[in-house]
C-alpha cells in the first residue's frame, strides 16, 4: 500500500479478499463512509447551515436531542438502508432496532452505530464523531433486538469518524486498525495512518474528576497514584486529559498512547455503566484491540461481554495495555480484600502490601 495514494475503496478490495461476503461487506463501508462524509458537510457548516441548537425532545437514552444527532441519525439511515447488504441497522437514537424498508433488498449483515457521539461539543465547535460496528446476520426475523445481541468479538468490522480539523476514518475489519483522511478536493478517504499502534505505556490518562465521589475503590486508587506523581508510589509524572467525545479521547490514544477510563460508579444502580455496549464500547474496543491495547470493564474484556439488551451500558477502561492490566489488577485485588490505601511514597508498587505484613 502506498501512504496518501491508497484510497479506500482499494484498501477494502485488498484486505477483504479473502474473507467470506467480503465484496458485500466492502461495500457496505463504502456506504457507511458516503453518510460520514454528508455528516462532516453538516458539522464543518454549524451555525451557517442551521445546523446547531437542541430540539424540543429526548432520546431513547432520556437525553435531549441536538438538530445534528436526529439530522446524522437520518443521514446514516438514507444512505444505508437501500443498498441490499443489511437485515436490519439499530441506533442510539432509536428504541427498536429500524428495519429495511419493504421496497429494499435484504442483505447478510446487521450495522449498528452512534451517529453522533460527544453531540453536546457541537455548539461549541469541539471534535465529535460517529461510531460504527458491523455483525454478521444470523437470519431471525427483520428487526429482531435478539439478532444484536452479539459479543464484540464476533464484529467482522468497526470504526468511527472523527469530525475535527480534519475529517478522518479509522477502520478494522479484523487485519490491524487503519486511519484514513477525507481529501475534501477529491472526495475520497485516503490511507494516511496504516497500522496504528498504541503505546504499552503512557504518561496520559483521560477521565471525568468530576465524578469521583462516585468511583469504585480501584479506580480512586488509580488515579490518585497517577496524580501524587513524581514523588508517588509510580515514580514519574502523568497528564490528565478530559475532552467528553469518546471518538476524541479514543483518537488521541490510537495517535499517542493513554488510557480512557469511564468506570462503574453509584450513582444510578440500574446504570452500573455509562457507555454503550454495542454501538460506543464494543466497536471501540475492537479498534483498541486491533491496535495492540487493550479495553476492559475493569473485570472481564470488553470483547467478551455477552449483550443482554440492545441499549445496555458498560464500564469502559481502556488504551495502552500495561495500564489497562494495572487498573484490572486493582480491581481483582479490591474484590479479593487484599487493596490497602497507599500510605507511604517508599512503596513503588502498592501491591507490595501484603495482609500478613500489615500492623494489627
Amino acid at each position: 500500500m502506498h501512504l496518501g495514494r491508497t484510497t479506500l475503496s482499494k484498501f477494502l478490495l485488498q484486505q477483504l479478499r479473502d474473507i467470506p461476503d467480503g465484496n458485500d461487506l466492502g461495500a457496505l463501508l463504502v456506504d457507511v463512509a458516503a453518510a460520514i462524509k454528508t455528516i462532516s458537510a453538516m458539522t464543518a457548516k454549524g451555525a451557517l447551515g442551521g445546523y446547531l441548537g437542541d430540539l424540543d425532545q429526548r432520546n431513547v437514552q432520556g437525553e435531549v436531542q441536538k438538530k445534528l444527532d436526529v439530522l446524522a441519525n437520518d443521514t446514516m439511515i438514507r444512505h444505508c438502508e437501500w443498498g441490499g447488504l443489511l437485515a436490519a441497522m439499530a441506533s442510539e437514537e432509536n428504541e427498536q432496532p429500524l428495519p429495511i424498508p419493504a421496497d429494499c433488498s435484504r442483505g447478510p449483515f446487521l450495522l449498528v452505530f452512534d451517529p453522533l457521539d460527544g453531540s453536546s461539543n457541537t455548539d461549541v465547535n469541539v471534535s465529535v464523531g460517529t461510531i460504527f460496528s458491523v455483525l454478521r446476520h444470523r437470519g431471525g426475523a427483520d428487526g429482531d433486538p435478539a439478532d444484536f445481541l452479539l459479543p464484540g468479538h464476533e464484529q467482522v468490522a468497526a470504526g468511527y469518524a472523527i469530525y475535527g480539523p480534519a475529517t478522518m476514518l479509522v477502520l478494522t475489519v479484523g487485519k490491524g486498525t487503519h486511519g484514513f483522511t477525507l481529501d475534501r478536493e477529491i472526495g475520497n478517504f485516503i490511507l494516511t495512518h496504516p497500522v496504528m499502534r498504541i503505546p504499552a505505556d503512557t504518561g496520559e490518562f483521560a477521565i471525568n474528576t468530576s465524578n469521583v465521589r462516585f468511583w469504585e475503590a480501584p479506580v480512586h486508587r488509580y488515579v490518585s497514584e497517577c496524580q501524587a506523581g513524581r514523588s508517588g508510589p509510580r515514580g514519574r509524572d502523568f497528564n490528565m486529559r478530559w475532552i467528553a467525545s469518546m471518538v476524541a479521547e479514543v483518537h488521541r490514544i490510537l495517535v499517542r498512547g493513554g488510557v480512557f477510563l469511564y468506570p462503574r460508579d453509584t450513582r444510578d444502580p440500574a446504570k452500573p455503566g455509562r457507555l454503550r455496549l454495542l454501538y460506543e464500547a464494543s466497536p471501540i474496543s475492537l479498534l483498541v484491540e486491533q491496535a495492540g491495547g487493550a479495553a476492559s470493564t475493569g473485570r472481564q474484556r470488553l470483547l467478551e461481554v455477552q449483550p443482554t439488551a440492545l441499549h445496555q451500558r458498560v464500564p469502559v477502561i481502556l488504551g495502552s495495555r500495561n495500564e489497562v492490566q494495572r487498573i484490572e489488577r486493582y480491581h481483582v485485588e479490591h474484590d479479593s480484600g487484599i487493596d490497602r490505601p497507599f500510605v507511604s511514597p517508599l512503596f513503588n508498587e502498592r501491591s507490595l502490601f501484603r495482609p500478613e505484613a500489615l500492623p494489627s
